[in-house]
């Protein structure tokens, strides 16, 4: 059985772009065990993308402000943003939180740097300077956090 040794997480979008996007994080996340996830600013609608059903396994709360989520943060949480800035570190030498909350910001504009200021901000290095497709950075972001969590096979 694959348990995590301590700790959980959440993992959501700012202002998600696409309906489609919090179908497969969603998914991803039940794959990556992630113990919840969240929108803030949008809610979400059911989604084709979501084939297992992750609705049954895992809960998705939705903040229609980031003032509102901030006030529902498990407590001892950490959050850790994912945004391409010049004040994040890259992906694979980041420490993982053992109580972790992940904000991804949106394709389309990303989170506001008053957000990003005081909190942890990581971004996945790539060849280019564009931004990634929000599921995928999700994924990217919860498998490196499965990987070196020491999670069992």
């Amino acid at each position: 059985m694959s348990t995590q040794t301590r700790g959980f997480f959440g993992i959501g979008v700012y202002h998600p772009k696409t309906e489609e996007n919090i179908g497969t994080l969603w998914r991803h996340a039940y794959l990556y065990g992630a113990d919840f996830i969240f929108t803030i600013g949008r809610r979400y609608r059911k989604q084709a993308t979501d084939t297992p059903k992750t609705y049954r396994h895992i809960p998705l709360y939705h903040y229609e402000t980031y003032e509102d989520f901030t006030v529902h943060l498990p407590f001892g949480a950490r959050l850790v943003c994912v945004e391409l800035d010049a004040s994040a570190h890259a992906l694979p030498a980041t420490n993982h939180p053992d109580q972790a909350v992940y904000l991804l910001g949106a394709e389309d504009h990303g989170i506001p740097a008053s957000i990003l200021a005081g909190h942890q901000v990581v971004q996945i290095p790539s060849l280019r300077s564009e931004s990634m497709n929000v599921a995928v950075s999700g994924t990217m972001v919860m498998y490196d956090r499965f990987v070196k969590r020491g999670r069992d096979s």
